[in-house]
C-alpha cells in the first residue's frame, strides 16, 4: 500500500477513526497491529510470516538472553537471532546475487554450473524490518535496555506501519516506551502531522516523480554514449529525485505516526548543504548512518585502534552500508566511495583540520559545492543498473567521452536546473535551522496559504502512484 495512493487515504482515515474510539489503550494498540498487518499484506500477504517470525524469535531470544547469567548462553542465543534475520535478508535479498558471483568464480576455474533459474521475490522492506529487530535483540545482550514488558507492544514496535517498508529505522528504545501510555495526538500534533504528510506527498509527487524522474530515466536508460550536459542533467536531477523520494516517504511516515500521537526520528536534515562527508551522513538517511555506526563501526573497532584501522573500518562499514542498500556489485562500489570519502576527509583533518581559512564563508560554500559535486559522482553508481552505464555516464560527465547524442528537451533542462538550483538554495538556508523553527515564525494567513498550494499541486500533478524508491531495499 502506497502512501501516495487513494487507497492508502482511506485507510488511513479508517485507522485514525478507529484510534479515537472511546475503548482500552490495550484495544487500540491492536487495532494499531491489524493495521499494520493489513498495510504490508497489501503487497503480497504470504510475506507477513516473515515479519512474525522475525517478531517471535526476536521476542523470546531477548528474554532468555536477559533473565540467563552464562554468557556463552548469551552469545548462543544472539546467534540465533542474527542467524535468522540475516538468513531470511540473505535468502531473499542476496540468493540470486551470491548464486550469480559463485557461478562466476567456478567459470573462471572451467566448470560450466548451470544453476536453477531464482524465482525468489524480494519482500518489500525486510532491509529495515531487520536491522530493527536486529537492534533489539543487541541493545538487550549489551545491556543497553530491557526487553518489552508485552509481546503486543514488541509486535507493534516491529510493524507498526508508517515506518515499516522504508523507514526510519526506529530503535527500540524510543519507540517501545511510547506503547507504554495511551496516545492520542494533540490539535496542534493532528494539524502538524497533516502539514508533514503534505509535504512528503509534495516532495514525492510533484518534485521527484513529476518534475525529475523522466529525466533520470531518459538519461540512465539511454544505451549510447551521450553529451556531457545531458550526462549531468540526469544525475542531477536523480540526487534530486531519491532525496524528495526518500524524505518524502520519511516526512510522510513521522507525519502519519504524529497524527497518531506517536513520534519517530527525523532521518533527513538538508543534507545537500553538507560541508564533507562526515556532516553528510549526520543528515542524510540518519537512522541508517547511526544504527551503522552503532552496531558495526564502533564493535569493530571505530577510532580506538589507530588511523590505519580506523580508515579500515570506515571502508568495511560503508562497503556494508552500500551492499545493505542493495544486491549488485554497484551498490558496493558506491558505499565504497563514501568510505574512501569518509577516510580521506579524515585525513585532511588530522592535518589542517584546525586552519582558520576552512571557517570562512566562501570557503565553506565551495566545500559544500565540492560535497555535492563528489556525492552526484556516487550517485551515478546508485542509479545505474551495470556498470557499462556507469562508465558511459561518469566518462561523459567527466569530458572523457561525450557523445554528440543530445537526449534532454529544453523544457526539461530549464525544469531540471530550476529545481536543483532552488533543492540547494534550500538546503543551504535551512542548514542550521529546522522546519519547526521557521513554521512558527511564519504568519497563519501565509502558512494556510502555502499549505493550500502544496495540496493542490499534489492533487492536479498528474502520476502513477509510483513505489518509493527505497520500497526496493
Amino acid at each position: 500500500m502506497l502512501f501516495n495512493s487513494l487507497t492508502f487515504v482511506v485507510f488511513f482515515a479508517l485507522v485514525l477513526a478507529l484510534h479515537a474510539l472511546p475503548v482500552s489503550w490495550t484495544a487500540k494498540k491492536r487495532n494499531l497491529l491489524i493495521a499494520s498487518y493489513i498495510f504490508y499484506a497489501a503487497w503480497n500477504p504470504p510475506f507477513v510470516i516473515l515479519v512474525w517470525l522475525s517478531t517471535i524469535v526476536d521476542w523470546h531470544v531477548a528474554k532468555a538472553m536477559y533473565t540467563s547469567g552464562v554468557q556463552s548462553r548469551r552469545r548462543l542465543l544472539l546467534t540465533v537471532s542474527v542467524l535468522v534475520n540475516l538468513g531470511l535478508l540473505g535468502f531473499f535479498k542476496y540468493g540470486n546475487f551470491l548464486l550469480e558471483n559463485f557461478q562466476a568464480i567456478v567459470s573462471i576455474f572451467g566448470f560450466n554450473y548451470e544453476p536453477a533459474q531464482w524465482s525468489i521475490i524480494l519482500p518489500v522492506g525486510i532491509s529495515f524490518y531487520t536491522f530493527q529487530t536486529m537492534a533489539y535483540s543487541l541493545d538487550v545482550y549489551l545491556k543497553r535496555s530491557k526487553p518489552a514488558e508485552s509481546f503486543l507492544d514488541f509486535a507493534l514496535f516491529v510493524t507498526f506501519f508508517p515506518q515499516l517498508v522504508a523507514g526510519p529505522i526506529v530503535r527500540p528504545t524510543h519507540l517501545i516506551p511510547q506503547f507504554a501510555t495511551p496516545r492520542k495526538a494533540t490539535r496542534d500534533q493532528l494539524l502538524w502531522g497533516l502539514g508533514m504528510v503534505t509535504l512528503g506527498l509534495f516532495m514525492k509527487i510533484v518534485i521527484a516523480d513529476g518534475a525529475l524522474a523522466s529525466t533520470a530515466d531518459l538519461v540512465y536508460g539511454e544505451a549510447e554514449q551521450i553529451a556531457t550536459l545531458d550526462a549531468w542533467l540526469g544525475t542531477l536531477a536523480f540526487s534530486g529525485q531519491i532525496f524528495c523520494d526518500f524524505a518524502g516517504y520519511s516526512t510522510t511516515a513521522i507525519g502519519v505516526a504524529l497524527c497518531l500521537g506517536f513520534s519517530l526520528p527525523n532521518n533527513f536534515r538538508f543534507p545537500y548543504a553538507a560541508i564533507g562527508f562526515s556532516d553528510f551522513w549526520r543528515r542524510w538517511h540518519i537512522s541508517l548512518s547511526s544504527w551503522l555506526r552503532d552496531y558495526l563501526y564502533i564493535p569493530l573497532g571505530g577510532n580506538r585502534k589507530g588511523n590505519v584501522r580506523t580508515y579500515v573500518n570506515l571502508l568495511l562499514t560503508m562497503l556494508i552500508g552500500g551492499l545493505w542498500h542493495g544486491a549488485s556489485w554497484t551498490f558496493v562500489v558506491w558505499g565504497g566511495l563514501h568510505g574512501l570519502y569518509l577516510a580521506v576527509e579524515r585525513w585532511i583533518l588530522a592535518r589542517w583540520g584546525n586552519a582558520e581559512i576552512g571557517k570562512k564563508t566562501l570557503v565553506r560554500i565551495f566545500l559544500a559545492l565540492l560535497t555535492y559535486f563528489l556525492v552526484n559522482i556516487t550517485w551515478v553508481f546508485f542509479r545505474a543498473q551495470d556498470f557499462a552505464t556507469a562508465w558511459r555516464i561518469l566518462s561523459s560527465m567527466l569530458f572523457f567521452g561525450s557523445g554528440d547524442k543530445v537526449l534532454v528537451p529544453t523544457v526539461q533542462i530549464i525544469e531540471v536546473s530550476v529545481v536543483i538550483v532552488g533543492l540547494i538554495m534550500t538546503h543551504w538556508l535551512m542548514r542550521d535551522r529546522t522546519l519547526e523553527s521557521v513554521v512558527s515564525k511564519l504568519p497563519p494567513w501565509l502558512l494556510g496559504t502555502v499549505w493550500a498550494a502544496l495540496i493542490w499541486m499534489v492533487i492536479v500533478t498528474q502520476g502513477s502512484a509510483d513505489s518509493f524508491i527505497y520500497f526496493q531495499f
